[in-house]
């Protein structure tokens, strides 16, 4: 039996918009994105000599007591430093350099505090 169509046919909506893609890589597509959201990153954390901008580096096998030396000395230096600027400042720009050297000052005490503690366990 002949059923009559009319010419174009009707226009219907498709059951998905997909229905023209290939499955296999909409599925691909999913699992990427799920992957990138749900899966840990297992690559390992870059040490420092991954770094392409290196330019300074700390032993890791270090004396504690010498690096807090070393922070010392550079603090004190910083806090030198932030005194001289700051007396060539006025206003707003003297109160956030001495600021900044308040804040050095606090480290100062820190690794001041630590090198007593450090001396304090050591034996003698």
């Amino acid at each position: 039996m002949f059923k009559a169509t009319p010419n174009p046919p009707p226009e219907t909506d498709p059951v998905s918009p997909y229905a023209t893609l290939d499955s296999r890589k909409l599925h691909a597509a999913a699992d990427k994105a799920l992957d990138h959201y749900l899966k840990p990153d297992i690559e390992p954390l870059r040490s420092s000599q991954d770094r392409a901008m290196k330019m300074f580096t700390v032993v890791p096998d270090a004396n504690p007591e010498a690096l807090a030396i070393q922070t010392y000395e550079t603090f004190s230096s910083v806090s030198i430093l932030l005194l001289d600027l700051a007396e060539s400042l006025d206003d707003k720009p003297r109160h956030l350099a001495m600021a900044i050297y308040q804040m050095s000052e606090m480290g100062l005490m820190l690794v001041e505090r630590s090198l007593d503690n450090e001396r304090a366990i050591s034996p003698a």
